[in-house]
């Protein structure tokens, strides 16, 4: 069975949306303010997550995100060419005909089921960049395994979080935090099982 992993870039007061500015929403580019060395870093980070990855499961929007920035086609790098080989799974009820990413699957229907099928038939990691409304949809349904958050040393103040309101409390155990850098934390939570 696969395991699904949340991987975000998070500012301190949780949010995730817009690190880059090009949303325009006034707050952005946080991602911009960290330094070359630790974008050195952190680019490090992403590429053995994405060299130890099975598969990628996305949004719409987060996968029409990649596309149009030329992840499918013409960046370039150890990174962007493992992205391109990793299989692609694509969550959309309505928006995304045809795929532009080469080895990418349209998951249509209940996305519970698709994506619990999904786990049951892989091994490995199946790894969520962006994606905050698929994420808080598995979240509420246990299907998250782990939570892998690239902290950001800076407060936006407004923005989409990662997190809104819940159903209700979820207790995580800690599995790791290191520096990346000199300026980020890496925190790597799992959810606390019942049994």
């Amino acid at each position: 069975m696969g395991s699904i992993i949340v991987s975000e870039n998070i500012s301190l007061d949780g949010v995730i949306q817009d690190p880059t500015g090009e949303d325009n929403l006034g707050r952005g580019n946080w991602f911009a303010q960290i330094g070359e060395q630790n974008l050195a870093a952190w680019a490090k980070v992403e590429l053995d997550e994405a060299l130890g990855a099975e598969a990628l499961l996305m949004g719409r929007r987060s996968y029409a995100w990649f596309v149009a920035r030329g992840w499918a086609s013409s960046r370039t790098g150890e990174w962007a060419d493992r992205l391109r080989s990793l299989p692609k799974y694509v969550v959309s009820s309505s928006g995304l005909e045809g795929p532009d990413w080469g080895n990418t699957t349209v998951l249509k229907g209940d996305v519970i089921d698709e994506v619990s099928k999904l786990r049951q038939e892989m091994d490995g990691d199946i790894v969520i960049y962006g994606s905050g409304r698929l994420v808080r949809t598995l979240w509420e349904h246990d299907l998250v395994d782990e939570l892998r958050l690239m902290t950001y040393p800076v407060v936006v103040g407004a923005g989409e979080r990662l997190f809104g309101e819940t159903t209700g409390a979820t207790p995580l155990h800690l599995v790791s935090v290191r520096t990346v850098g000199d300026g980020l934390a890496s925190l790597t939570y799992r959810p606390v099982s019942d049994a």
